[in-house]
């Protein structure tokens, strides 16, 4: 057996002891639950529990799928930023819908969301970019994202001018900085169960508000 297979076959998951969860007692949207778990998975020691994949499809239908950080969940949608013409900007741009995963090992669980998704303006998208680290500001002012690159040295160059910038300018514009939000019409909520008996709570949206179902594992 190769070493890569001897690692794969000896992985375990959930070597701790799981929360329990009853579907019954769940809120009647899913937003204040989100936020339960986002909470109990940060208090738990869950690494990063603010980044996510997230999901688009290309032009030629193929589905593309990387990981970005959370911005804010509120009444509106699941926030996250990106430049418009990196991939994922264009992407959306000409297929305004998104899938979001999150998963918190630590607790067994997962977080699915799908919905259409729309931009915030840009003075929000301004404000999100300026609320976080000079490092953010410099990512961003570097800019050229999903762009061929020719050499490390070149984007050492490029960053080194944007850290300055960013450092010197604290309220530098990014033009093409964008605030998304995906507005859900599915959130589905798993709670892993050492027994494999997984609970799956899915919210649906519907003309008349949320339907909560429960899916086999």
């Amino acid at each position: 057996m190769s070493d890569f297979h001897h690692v794969l076959r000896s992985l375990r998951v959930w070597d701790t002891a799981l929360p329990s969860f009853d579907p019954a007692s769940a809120p009647p949207e899913p937003l204040p639950l989100f936020h339960e778990w986002f909470t109990a998975a940060a208090a738990a020691g869950q690494p990063e529990p603010h980044t996510l994949s997230l999901a688009t499809a290309g032009a030629d239908g193929r589905p593309d799928v990387r990981t970005v950080m959370l911005h804010d969940a509120d009444a509106r949608g699941w926030h996250f930023a990106s430049h418009a013409t990196s991939a994922k900007g264009r992407q959306l741009a000409a297929r305004p819908e998104a899938a979001l995963g999150f998963y918190w090992p630590v607790q067994g669980r997962q977080v699915r969301v799908r919905g259409h998704v729309t931009t915030a303006p840009p003075e929000e998208a301004y404000a999100d970019l300026h609320a976080r680290t000079t490092g953010a500001l410099a990512a961003a002012l570097t800019g050229r994202q999903s762009e061929l690159l020719d050499s490390p040295e070149t984007l050492a160059a490029a960053s080194d001018a944007a850290w300055h910038r960013a450092e010197t300018e604290p309220d530098a514009d990014a033009p093409t900085w964008t605030l998304y939000l995906v507005e859900p019409v599915e959130v589905e909520f798993f709670q892993g169960d050492a027994r494999r008996r997984h609970l799956r709570l899915r919210y649906r949206r519907t003309a008349g508000g949320w339907t909560r179902e429960l899916l086999w594992p």
